[in-house]
């Protein structure tokens, strides 16, 4: 069967139609509607840093950055309570947090080499309460979300990143090598806020052949500025299955890379949309690793039945787009308003058990005059399962003799799941955050037999 996935082809359009009204007025000086107001991305989510509770660390701060220097240290806690419904509708507060360290160390002052750095990232996290898991979800199917997307299985501490960085070209080219995350430079357009995984930034995790924030894993990337706003991004990494493994966390070798990955962007930055600021982005991922069909076996047929009959392909893809655009400005400060989000990831079902996944939502920078700096967020995601994942549980279950859903035995046969979320994050100090949030689950991990799920959530953020 074939489904519809619109926003797509429109996206696409839309991304190249700015990106030509960008062009032209750098080539031509033409007075059309193109962007003239410096690009800002706070009204979209991305805020600057900000003070940090310990300040100036008795003046080791200022050292420390007029050394080239620079760093975030945070901590996150995310604490989630099923209030109704769900697969076990035991009450249950599960608690997760980490602390991380992400740095960058300016290497022109110390080696000479222009426009160059060293930038790292540690993660420290702790706690295996898994709210999605031990309540909200049947085990036996695959999950399609999280409550708590920071959920990272049980404590441990983890190198993120750490890479080598160049520019070249003016600043117009930047090249980047070592251990690195796909987060340092792809699929970044959609901040994550949310507390439920699937709102949390873009959809290009899905792929599940790369993986977000603090696992690494070796590659090279390259991004150059096509004009001021739009951006060309591409790079080679490993597909490494073992990279989120625990005895992954501080190596340093390849051992377990199945094969490479090959991903291609372009994001777009313009004010084209009223002078109001917005991001654009689409790509591709493909990998050249063998993925193991989840239903057809080596002649064709069905192969559950013997794991080593089944049809492996070593040539899948993952696509990923989306857009952030503000659309309302508050009349006294421009970085106060509504904005709208979008994003959508296609999977090649074959491999992938979930199809396609699409998120939207708005958030809202400053609501109250009293509270300007108070963030509010309403979003929905759903996710479609793969057709050969869904025929693979229904042929287990016929083989078994299973028909009870009742029975521990039986495969649950997904459909599609959805997922809401409206959060408000109060900006006690520069330093603090509480965000409330309440979640809603409608057909958990895609199985219908399982009751709708409310979700209470409080999310905290302290800088340091």
């Amino acid at each position: 069967m074939k489904y519809s996935l619109p926003h797509t082809g429109t996206l696409a359009a839309l991304l190249l139609f700015c990106s030509s009204v960008q062009a032209e007025t750098l080539q031509t000086g033409k007075d059309v509607e193109a962007p003239t107001a410096k690009w800002d991305g706070l009204a979209l989510g991305f805020e600057p840093p900000s003070p940090g509770l310990l300040g100036d660390m008795l003046g080791i701060r200022p050292i420390l950055e007029e050394s080239g220097f620079h760093y975030n240290l945070g901590y996150l806690s995310q604490l989630s309570y099923n209030a109704g419904g769900g697969y076990n509708q035991d009450k249950q507060a599960s608690y997760i947090d980490q602390f991380s360290l992400t740095f960058s160390q300016d290497l022109q002052a110390l080696t000479g080499i222009p426009d160059a750095a060293i930038e790292g990232n540690i993660v420290n996290r702790n706690h295996d309460n898994n709210l999605t898991r031990d309540r909200l979800q049947d085990p036996r199917a695959n999950p399609t979300d999280l409550s708590q997307e920071s959920y990272g299985g049980q404590s441990i501490t983890r190198l993120g990143w750490l890479t080598f960085s160049r520019s070249f070209l003016d600043r117009r080219l930047q090249w980047r090598v070592g251990m690195m995350n796909k987060v340092q430079d792809f699929d970044q357009i959609i901040p994550c806020d949310f507390q439920t995984l699937a709102l949390c930034g873009g959809k290009s995790a899905n792929s599940l052949t790369w993986y977000n924030w603090n696992v690494h894993y070796w590659g090279t990337t390259l991004q150059y500025k096509l004009t001021d706003g739009l951006t060309f991004k591409t790079g080679v990494m490993e597909q490494n299955p073992n990279a989120t493994s625990r005895g992954h966390a501080w190596s340093t070798t390849t051992k377990g890379s199945k094969g490479f990955l090959l991903p291609m962007e372009l994001e777009l930055k313009t004010n084209a949309v009223n002078q109001l600021p917005g991001v654009y982005n689409i790509g591709v991922l493909f990998t050249n690793a063998r993925q193991q069909d989840l239903y057809e076996g080596v002649s064709g047929g069905a192969g559950a039945t013997d794991p080593n009959g089944y049809r492996s392909h070593n040539r899948t893809w993952f696509l990923y787009s989306g857009f952030n655009q503000q659309v309302t400005r508050h009349p006294d400060d421009a970085s106060r308003g509504l904005s709208l989000f979008y994003s959508l990831g296609l999977a090649d079902q074959r491999t992938n058990y979930m199809h396609y996944s699409t998120s939207t939502g708005i958030r809202y920078h400053g609501l109250f005059d009293a509270r300007p700096d108070d963030w509010l967020g309403l979003g929905v995601s759903m996710v479609k399962l793969s057709d050969h994942y869904r025929d693979n549980q229904r042929y287990i279950n016929q083989i078994n003799n299973v028909t009870d859903y009742q029975d521990p035995n039986y495969r649950p046969v997904p459909g599609h799941s959805v997922t809401a979320e409206l959060f408000y994050r109060f900006n006690v100090t520069p330093w603090l955050q509480l965000q409330p949030g309440l979640q809603y689950w409608h057909h958990p991990a895609g199985v219908s037999e399982t009751q709708d799920a409310w979700v209470t959530a409080l999310k905290t953020v302290v800088t340091f």
